[in-house]
This record gives structure tokens, C-alpha cells and sequence, in this order.
């Protein structure tokens, strides 16, 4: 988290509500970070963006917010708590922010703690794009279970991988044959740097295969999301395509990033205010009953009050609560 203190700041708030992580950035018109925060999760959204909320007040004092993009698989819960101006999926927020730092990018990748994606741009504009969301070989939280498993920390594990003079060859087509085939080499007696090697060159493969396979990844490659940290996995990718992955600063909130610079134009904002990080929100759900969809409804209350209703195809019960 990085923090600035002084007199009141005038900014556009991003927020990414993932799996694993959420994010929120403060930047000004021009698009410069002035504030970030970067937290798990923790299967608790709603309290992760009430904490993330409450360091901002404590590290800014007075904020004036001019508008509030959403972003990230929690992006519907995250307008609702926070009142986004704008909601856009990651795809879009991720392109923003990539054009945005580097207008002539023609390839994204971007590896999160739970889904990998791959974005395609032409003169500015998003051309084509791919997704992996059913298997979570090569994400963040697969990378963090097989470093705890080998014994060492997720921030070492690239460096081991750099140090390895002969990778062992892994299968990384899916999880469970990824880390059975680790154990095999383990047990075979390979050192644990060319296992670690590896490990990053099969989830490159996987990753080139399950979503690159038949598509031109031309250069400037721009290399985001929280896996870029892992230096193992940027040489792995390099290794197979033989191009190189420009990996930005603020590789981990690029998609908060791209959500903030979407409402620099917003004119009269939704915002709530940074307040609602002391209200007592919580989630409750059900199913309705009243067709044969059994659609699943979310709705977020405040202390008693229910504040928030969405998930039914007709719009009944969200229509309800506006």
C-alpha cells in the first residue's frame, strides 16, 4: 500500500473485487497513482473493500472523489457498496490501463490469483480476447499452494526457478497432474530449482495452449496481474515465444487502474462516500421460487435493512428494492 499525505486531493477511485485479492487506487485526471491498496480477500469482499476504504481515510484524511469505477468478478457487489459510476469487466479495464501506459501494446497478459486472460489489441482497440476461468493451473493461488508445499515462499519461488541449469519437465496441462508430477520428480531426485523451473515453464505452456493456441501474440507484450511478480514465470514465457513481456509498475492493480480511468468524464457522481466502511454491511441470500428459473438472489443488508437485491432474470426482486 503506498499513501500520501496532505491537503485535500481531488482523484477517481478504481476498485478490483477478485477472488483473492481486491484493490482499490485513487489516481488524478492524468492517470498517476496517488494512492493504492492491494488486500486479500479472504471470501469476505465486503469487508476487504470496508478495510481498504477505512486506510484511505486514515492515510488521506479529506479525499474529494469525482467518480468511481468497478471492476473484477465482484464488481456488481462492489457498485452497490461503494456506488459505481461505472461497472465494466476485466477485460475492459484491463485494456484501458494497458493502452493508457503503453498506447502501441498489441498483447495482454494477465494472470490473477484465480483465472488467466489473455487480451489482443489493434491500433487501440480490443480485437480479440480469451479467458480461463475452469482450470487454475498457472494462477496465483495454485503457484502460492505449491510453493507452501515445497517449503518455501511465493516471493522466492522465481527466483529458484532462475537459478536452475536443467527445468525438469512438468506436466501443467491441469493442477492435479501439475503437482503429481512434481512429487514424481521429487521422489526421482531432481533438485528443487528444476522443479520450481519446471513448474513455471509448464504453466507457460499451459497457459500458451489453452488460451494463446492459433493467435498472434505480437509485441509490445504487456505482462499483468499478481503471477508477474514471479520473474520464473516471465522467463518461462519468454523461453517459448521468444519475445519479450514488459511487466508494468503497478502490474498487481491494473485493473483497478483501468476501472478509474474510465470515469475521469463523470460529471455528477454515485459515490456513497468512504463512511460506508463503518456501516454494518453483510450478504444474506435465497432462491425464488416463483417460476421454474430458482433464481438465486444475493442481497446485502445494512444492520436490518436490505440495501441491495440482485441475481433473479426478471428484475422482480431488484426492481423491488429500487
Amino acid at each position: 500500500m503506498t499513501s500520501l499525505k496532505g491537503e485535500e486531493l481531488k482523484g477517481y477511485l478504481g476498485i478490483d473485487v477478485g477472488s483473492v485479492t481486491t484493490k482499490v487506487v485513487l489516481i488524478d485526471y492524468d492517470g498517476s497513482v496517488l494512492w493504492n491498496s492491494y488486500r486479500r480477500t479472504m471470501g469476505q469482499p465486503i469487508r476487504a473493500l470496508q478495510s481498504a476504504f477505512s486506510s484511505l481515510k486514515k492515510d488521506l484524511g479529506g479525499v474529494d472523489i469525482r467518480g468511481v469505477g468497478a471492476t473484477g468478478s465482484g464488481r456488481k457487489l462492489a457498485d452497490h457498496i461503494a456506488g459505481a459510476d461505472r461497472v465494466k469487466n476485466e477485460i475492459t479495464a484491463h485494456a484501458v490501463s494497458a493502452i493508457h501506459l503503453l498506447p502501441n501494446v498489441r498483447t495482454i497478459v494477465e494472470i490473477g490469483g484465480q483465472d488467466s486472460k489473455l487480451i489482443l489489441i489493434r491500433n487501440g482497440v480490443v480485437t480479440d480476447f480469451s479467458m480461463n476461468t475452469v482450470c487454475a493451473a498457472g494462477t496465483g493461488s495454485f503457484l502460492e499452494h505449491q510453493a507452501a508445499r515445497l517449503g518455501i515462499s511465493i516471493g522466492e519461488l522465481g527466483s529458484y526457478a532462475l537459478r536452475s541449469a536443467s527445468p525438469a519437465r512438468i506436466a501443467g496441462r491441469c493442477t492435479v497432474f501439475a503437482e503429481s508430477d512434481m512429487i514424481h520428480k521429487q521422489q526421482m531426485g531432481h533438485n528443487l530449482e528444476d522443479i520450481v523451473a519446471g513448474l513455471c515453464d509448464a504453466l507457460a505452456r499451459n497457459y500458451l495452449n489453452n488460451l494463446a493456441r492459433g493467435k498472434d501474440l505480437s509485441s509490445p507484450i504487456i505482462f499483468q496481474g499478481g503471477v508477474a511478480a514471479n520473474p520464473g514465470i516471465k522467463a518461462a514465457f519468454e523461453r517459448e515465444i521468444n519475445k519479450e513481456f514488459i511487466i508494468p509498475g503497478h502490474y498487481p492493480i491494473m485493473g483497478a487502474i483501468g476501472a478509474a480511468l474510465l470515469v475521469r468524464d463523470t460529471k455528477d457522481t454515485r459515490f456513497k462516500g468512504l463512511s460506508v466502511s463503518e456501516q454494518r454491511l453483510y450478504t444474506s441470500s435465497f432462491y425464488c421460487s416463483d417460476c421454474p428459473n430458482t433464481c438465486g438472489v444475493i442481497e446485502i443488508n445494512d444492520s436490518e435493512k436490505v440495501i441491495a437485491r440482485w441475481g433473479d432474470s426478471c428484475g422482480k426482486w431488484a426492481n423491488m428494492e429500487e
